[in-house]
Formats: C-alpha cells, structure tokens, sequence
C-alpha cells in the first residue's frame, strides 16, 4: 500500500521477505500486537538518523561542499518543529586516515561541529572509517563505549558495533552481551537495533554485510518487535529477514551506486544540475504502543553556503 501524506509514503509488512530498492520514500511497519506481562510508559515521539558524515573527506568532483553539508543538515534539524527526543549517527562520522593525529583532529571537529545542535541528548556509533583502524580506541576517546542499549518511552534501543573489528564482526564476546541484553526483554517488546554495516549479507562483494550477522538476526527472531535502522550503503534500501525490517539511510557526503548495478562500489559524482542529489537525513516517526515507525526522508537543501 502506497500513498503520500506529509512528503512520506508508507508501506505495511506482514512477514515479507526480500529486498526493496527505494528512492525518497518512508516506510511503516506495524506488527501484530500481544498481551504483555509487563506494562512500560509508551509515549509517541520521533527521533533523527544521520549516517556517514566522512568529515574530512575531500573530493572536489564527489562533492565540493564536503564543508558545508554537514553544517547544512545541522542547521535543518535546528529548525524542525517540535525538535526530535534525540539523534543518532550511525557511523563513518569522519573519513578514514592512516596517521592517528589526524584521526583525533578531524573527531573534534565534528565533535564541536555537532554541539551546535539544539536537541543535546545524541547518540554515537562508530563506522569502519573511525574504527578498524585502531579497534576503535580513538573512536572510545571522543564518543564512548562502541556498543551499547538504552530505553526511551517504551521502545528498548540497541546499538551494535560490527566495525571496529577488521573483519566485520560481531565478535563472541559482543553476542553473549547482545543474548544477556535480550534475556530482560518480553517476546513483544518494541526493539530498535541501530548499527552501522548491514547485519545481512546485501552484496559482500562490496563489504555489504557483517560476517557474523545472522548471529545476530537469530538472537532477534523470537521477538515479534524489531526495527534496525543502519547506514554505510550510502543510500535508501529496504529489506525484510523474516518479520525483522532493515532500513539504511542516506548519506551526507555522497551517494553509493545500487548493489551491484555499478561496475564497482565508488561515490557517485555531483550534479551540478541537482546539487545535494542523494543526501540526506531522517526523522523516524515511533509509536510504541502501536509497534509502528513512520519516516520522513529529508533532503539538504542547495541554498547558500553556510
């Protein structure tokens, strides 16, 4: 079912699998409901993702505003009416580099940059561009700990880190923290899983997948609840394992080709004709006594430079 209402579309799943390629569309889900044994305070309220800000990067060809477009974004955020509860980057908040200075330099730039949002209650996690080359140690300097969870009006948010690892996983000791986090929850509890690398094997080839991801995704599968919400892919993209709904965000630096649709995984070049084409952030619209998401994909507006 498709229609528009506010810039968004929706689409309704009932145990669907597959993949869906999307361009400027929100999506909802709603799950069955069920009794419960415990009774959390719900309470309506959204919160914005914003994924693969590369700051440092530089590529004049890829995007000359590289500068600018975080600064951009932030400035939007400030203006949504009423602000979101919260933010959440997921990952590559700088563009990578050998020398560790380097590294810490451009992670207190966009440290400061970000303290200009309004909203002050922000969540982290890290890309592979901050992590993999130092297991995350500078990451754990500027932003804390890689992995974590928290609860926000009935809804039980978990953060993974499936970078700092080289070899994009897990790790054991992170799934025996991940099955006790579990262990607390009721089967028909809203989850939120935010992490970096798609947890499914989208296109390996490219580096689209975590190696031990279905790890993951069967720790998961006995609750009827679950959302992730991830990047890296530089694009929107939806898919369903089993009743679990994946959806990755856009990017702020650049877009990415489809999977496998482009000869090799590299930005796509700036448009002068459409500057910002493919950028963008989200506000994700939670309900949780309803179990349902709607979201709205904002786009950067070209106007003048900040």
């Amino acid at each position: 079912m498709q229609g528009k209402m506010d810039r968004r579309s929706f689409i309704k799943f009932t145990g669907i699998g597959g993949v869906v390629f999307a361009s400027g569309l929100g999506f909802e889900v709603m799950a069955a409901e069920k009794s419960r044994k415990s009774h959390p305070i719900y309470k309506d309220f959204f919160f914005a993702q914003l994924s693969d800000t590369h700051w440092g990067f530089n590529g004049p060809l890829i995007n000359p505003h590289a500068d600018q477009t975080l600064a951009k974004a932030i400035d939007s955020i400030n203006n949504l009416k009423p602000q979101p509860d919260f933010i959440v980057f997921t990952g590559d908040l700088t563009h990578t580099t050998d020398d560790p200075q380097e590294r810490r330099r451009r992670m207190q730039e966009f440290k400061e940059l970000v303290n200009q949002l309004r909203v002050k209650n922000i969540k982290f996690l890290p890309g592979e561009h901050d992590a993999s080359l130092d297991k995350g140690q500078a990451y754990q300097e500027f932003f804390g700990d890689l992995h974590y969870s928290f609860d926000h009006k009935g809804i039980h948010f978990i953060a993974l880190d499936n970078v700092s690892d080289p070899a994009a996983m897990i790790g054991v000791a992170q799934l025996d923290w991940l099955k006790a986090d579990l262990e607390q929850l009721h089967p028909d509890a809203p989850i939120v899983v935010l992490t970096h690398r798609p947890l499914f094997d989208l296109y390996p080839q490219w580096d689209w997948s975590t190696r031990d991801g279905q790890a993951v995704i069967n720790l998961l599968l006995p609750f009827s609840n679950v959302a992730v919400f991830y990047g890296h892919i530089h694009q929107e993209h939806l898919y369903a394992t089993e009743h679990i709904i994946h959806y990755a965000a856009k990017s702020l630096i650049f877009p990415l080709p489809a999977p496998g649709l482009a000869p090799k995984r590299a930005p796509i070049p700036w448009n002068v004709n459409k500057p910002y084409a493919g950028l963008g952030y989200r506000s994700i619209e939670s309900y949780p006594q309803k179990k349902t998401y709607s979201i709205d994909e904002k786009s950067i507006a070209p106007g003048e430079l900040i």
